[in-house]
């Protein structure tokens, strides 16, 4: 496939980069030329972790100081004693049976979901269509919960999670090319010193192999490993 002229001018302008530190990064991509829409942006951490074993699977959540520019769509499963709270917090959706069943008969109108624990006998029933899209509720992310109210207004207010994958790489959304350098570099960060927290013990070597950003459109800039404190 040809690249466009959008990309290839994009390329021109992050070739010629070495390994830059997470502002300058930051910079580097804000310089690419725009698309037609606010482009997300997004980190790609390689880290040095075997996710086939259990215990070198990473995965966390981070509440993003800037927020990620876009505002989730929350379910909130419940009992009708935590409606009006979830309501309240600004969840989109709220209830229980008839979600349920929506679920099951192909809806997924949402971005994230909030369990209470006394109905995940009923949400577990979805686990095989909700576990493939990662979107089954999870105490570790926060999102099984009788606090709802605090759950469902973390999310709106720019928590995210994250797991490394397969290939062993953590991707994350940091905001949006509209953000301003400081606002995108402080969420990069906190996402950084997140990860690093989350090292396994089990973990041997080097555990940052790599960090790319890029933009939704555009070439990917790397960021020197120094820069992520390990």
């Amino acid at each position: 496939m040809k690249s466009s002229k959008r990309y290839l001018a994009s390329a021109k302008v992050t070739s010629v980069l070495d390994e830059l530190s997470v502002s300058d990064a930051v910079a580097a991509v804000k310089k690419t030329p725009n698309a037609k829409f606010d482009e997300s942006v997004d980190v790609a951490i390689r880290l040095g972790v075997d996710p086939r074993h259990a215990d070198q699977v990473v995965r966390g959540t981070v509440r993003l100081p800037n927020g990620t520019g876009k505002t989730p769509k929350v379910l909130v499963l419940c009992n009708a004693n935590k409606v009006d709270e979830a309501k309240s917090a600004g969840a989109d959706y709220v209830g229980l049976g008839e979600y349920v069943e929506k679920i099951k008969g192909g809806w997924f109108d949402f971005d994230v979901i909030v369990a209470t624990p006394d109905v995940m006998s009923e949400v577990g029933k979805l686990g095989k269509v909700l576990g493939p899209r990662g979107l089954m509720p999870n105490p570790k992310s926060g999102t099984v919960s009788m606090d709802v109210k605090n759950a469902v207004e973390e999310l709106k207010a720019g928590k995210i999670e994250f797991r490394v994958d397969k290939a062993g790489i953590v991707h994350a959304l940091v905001g949006k090319k509209s953000f301003t350098e400081q606002a995108l570099t402080e969420n990069i960060n906190a996402l950084f010193q997140t990860v690093v927290k989350l090292k396994p013990s089990t973990a041997k070597g080097t555990y940052v192999k790599s960090v790319f950003l890029s933009t939704t459109m555009g070439p990917s800039v790397k960021i020197s490993r120094s820069a992520v404190t390990v």
